[in-house]
């Protein structure tokens, strides 16, 4: 199916909005994004914004979704190795680079910090694909238990926490990636066979 002018043009100045809105959210906070100000960052008054998002949490909506598609763009990227643990931990330092370059988007993105937004069904469906992507490169390291992978999800995260809220800019947190990762695919591995022994 063909695009017309009309819907490309209201595609880029979407886009165009998304990404100063972004900026906003980089300099202010991603809660305290206000649509006065996006309207006066796109040289446009406030009551036009919303001819392109009919609330805020419409605006939220697209940036979620437009950070799920830089990191799935950030994901397809990569070369993994042919060693599975290697692959993981490739997968891993991709992910957590990607979080703490951008902490706004990463508050979007995997906190709850908005309230009372939900992403639509369509947006999360990006970041769905983000999780199903991590998983199989999870499953193929011997992390199958769903448990696990909470495990190791939490731990990621933990220390994207702990390095965006205590070294910002650094690698104090970060550094213990591969480290933790061991632990917990051995762990995993351990939990597995125990289980599947008669």
């Amino acid at each position: 199916m063909t695009v017309s002018k009309v819907q490309q043009r209201r595609e880029a100045k979407v886009a165009l909005i998304v990404e100063a809105a972004w900026d906003l959210a980089r300099r202010d906070g991603i809660t305290q994004v206000s649509m006065r100000d996006l309207a006066k960052a796109v040289g446009m008054r406030q009551p036009s914004l919303y001819a392109y998002f009919d609330s805020k949490n419409a605006l939220y909506d697209d940036m979620f979704a437009d950070g799920n598609r830089q990191l799935v763009a950030v994901l397809s990227a990569l070369e993994l190795p042919a060693d599975p643990r290697a692959a993981l931990k490739t997968a891993l330092k991709a992910f957590a680079d990607f979080a703490v370059s951008d902490a706004a988007r990463y508050s979007l993105l995997f906190t709850r910090v908005i309230p009372g937004f939900e992403p639509s069904a369509p947006s999360y469906a990006i970041a769905q694909d983000v999780l199903s992507r991590m998983v199989a490169i999870m499953s193929a390291a011997g992390v199958t238990d769903p448990g696990d992978v909470d495990c190791l999800v939490a731990m990621t995260a933990g220390l994207i926490d702990a390095q965006l809220s205590n070294d910002p800019g650094g690698t104090r947190w970060l550094q213990h990636l591969d480290r933790m990762t061991d632990l917990l695919v051995d762990n995993a591995i351990s939990a597995t066979n125990t289980r599947s022994t008669p």
